[in-house]
């Protein structure tokens, strides 16, 4: 019984040691997405420009920033593309990835569909200091809520949604 507790006490410290250093390295690298009024409208490859603004403004928007050529991108990418099936409120930028028409032809043999702006140059991945793919970060009506970097799962993408979706529902009663 007492080897039971020692082993529950390491365990319980290295998840909090875990913790912290997670939440440190998101603060470390935190986009700085520009402010509300300067939120670019976005052109998808698919020729559609949408509004960061309007498409944050009802429910929280994921925007994920990822590279058709990051190793974790490829684990990620699936995860984010269920969250999309599942009628999660998506948008995706893929950062220095090719042309309009490599990208759309590496997404369509892995069979992703969410939207996608095509960063070719990385211009907008730099006006929001981006240092690290994949990150994540969620717009609760145009403005940024949460981000995070590095791999995540399904789950930890929906906490973050349902808190920034809890929060405007309260904004909303106050």
């Amino acid at each position: 019984m007492i080897k039971w507790r020692k082993w529950a006490r390491e365990l319980a410290i290295f998840v909090v040691v875990l913790a912290a250093f997670s939440w440190g390295m998101d603060q470390w690298r935190k986009p700085t997405p520009p402010e509300i009024m300067h939120l670019p409208d976005v052109t998808l490859i698919s020729g559609q420009t949408v509004s960061l603004a309007e498409l944050s403004a009802d429910k929280p928007l994921l925007i994920y920033f990822w590279a058709t050529w990051c190793g974790v991108c490829k684990l990620t990418s699936p995860m984010v593309e269920g969250l999309h099936s599942d009628g999660m409120n998506v948008l995706s930028v893929a950062i220095r990835s090719g042309d309009n028409e490599r990208l759309m032809r590496g997404m369509t043999a892995k069979g992703i569909t969410f939207p996608v702006v095509n960063d070719e140059l990385g211009r907008l991945s730099a006006e929001w200091n981006i240092s690290a793919t994949p990150t994540f970060v969620i717009l609760e009506q145009g403005k940024m809520v949460s981000s995070t970097s590095g791999w995540s799962s399904a789950w930890g993408v929906k906490f973050r949604m349902w808190w920034a979706d809890a929060r405007i529902f309260s904004n909303l009663a106050d």
